[in-house]
């Protein structure tokens, strides 16, 4: 909670570990791109680092430039409408905040300093302040990932906070019985080039049906539903990465018409960058359809605890 006041605040942010297989974003940035994939849960974080979330809402922005994202006092990211950033840092005090209108003082360097005390093995989701205040609002996980679902990455700016470290991410951390794994493959979904509903044949409107009544079972348990659209290789890398995420999109509605929460379900797209199978010869037709296992879409179902009775 944070405790406000004029120049410094001695901060404890309250926190909740998250669990999930998904690897975090890295702290690059991608040339020639302001937004880069969709929000997805990010992975737990060892004691040895602190992770932060620092997202800002879409709707209900009273201003349209960046938020500019400032820790121990040095140039992070900025932040535009419906844009997250995911960091790590050493566990410890730091100097962070969120400042509107920055330019051309870039006030956050030294002015409205909040200090905020991170502990080892913490997620903290802290959201941009829209009414002027720079200091991060912090918010629990339920509520931000409510919040991130279709939120992008923000990738336009090169971090400058030296502070900030590559999140390691360690495998034993991860409760795998947590999690439920479906795929969908092109035999039952989307033949080349295909990603609308209109697409899916019989067959795949049963798979997704089927789907649809495992995911109600669970219904008390489901935490989040990741969907993630794949693709093969032919063609363009960038018009393959639109494909995917259309792909993962017609699965999106398809469940939330099914009836789960469009709080739950993410969508995001892999493009062609996790190939099944990788090297395929032949005239167009022929490596079309070597290359089919490519084309899928997985759900990735993340459950809570089972409630004790």
């Amino acid at each position: 909670m944070f405790l406000q006041c004029r120049k410094k605040a001695a901060v404890l942010l309250s926190a909740t570990v998250l669990a999930s297989p998904v690897v975090a974003d890295s702290v690059t940035n991608a040339a020639g791109k302001v937004f880069d994939h969709t929000y997805v849960s990010v992975p737990p974080i060892g004691e040895d680092q602190t992770q932060v979330v620092y997202y800002r809402m879409k709707e209900g922005v009273q201003r349209k430039g960046a938020a500019h994202v400032y820790i121990d006092r040095e140039f992070h990211s900025g932040l535009l409408p419906g844009g997250y950033s995911v960091f790590c840092l050493a566990p410890g005090s730091h100097t962070l905040g969120a400042y509107l209108d920055d330019t051309p003082e870039y006030k956050g360097k030294r002015s409205d300093l909040y200090q905020a005390t991170l502990q080892g093995g913490k997620t903290y989701y802290l959201r941009v302040r829209e009414d002027g205040n720079t200091f991060p609002q912090p918010v629990a996980r339920e509520e931000a990932e409510r919040e991130l679902v279709a939120s992008r990455n923000q990738v336009h700016a090169i971090s400058r906070a030296s502070g900030v470290e590559a999140c390691r991410h360690y495998e034993y951390l991860v409760d795998e019985s947590r999690f439920k794994r479906y795929e969908l493959s092109s035999d039952v979904l989307f033949a080349s080039d295909a990603s609308a509903r209109r697409d899916i044949p019989e067959a795949g409107l049963k798979a997704v049906r089927s789907l649809i009544n495992e995911l109600r079972e669970d219904h008390a348990q489901v935490r989040h539903v990741q969907v993630v659209g794949h693709t093969d290789p032919i063609g363009d890398e960038a018009k393959n990465q639109l494909l995917g995420q259309a792909r993962a999109d017609t699965l999106r509605d398809l469940l939330i018409a099914g009836g789960i929460p469009d709080s739950l379900v993410s969508a995001t797209s892999a493009g062609n960058r996790e190939p099944v199978v990788f090297t395929c010869y032949g005239n167009r037709a022929q490596q079309t359809a070597c290359y089919a296992p490519n084309r899928r879409v997985v759900i990735k179902v993340e459950l809570g605890k089972p409630v004790e009775r």
